[in-house]
């Protein structure tokens, strides 16, 4: 799962509700419901707990970045 909010709706708890809606949504057909952020948007990650995901782990330099460096991600899942 992806989210992007433009700046001016950061901060206001709309990504929380929207990503926790589209769990909710998904779960219905789905057992589990994964989602990644960068180790370093901690606000990203407030969010996913926010919504009813669970941090299960960090994936090291699972990311590349535009200067060809790895970067690290955080794993989160919901289940049913």
């Amino acid at each position: 799962m992806g989210i992007a909010l433009a700046p001016a709706w950061r901060g206001q708890g709309w990504g929380s509700v929207a990503q926790r809606l589209l769990a909710e949504q998904l779960l219905e057909s789905a057992h589990r419901v994964e989602a990644s952020t960068d180790i370093d948007n901690l606000s990203e990650q407030r969010s996913l707990e926010k919504a009813g995901f669970a941090r299960e782990g960090v994936l090291r330099g699972a990311q590349m970045r535009a200067d060809g460096r790895h970067h690290d991600l955080v794993m989160y899942a919901r289940t049913r």
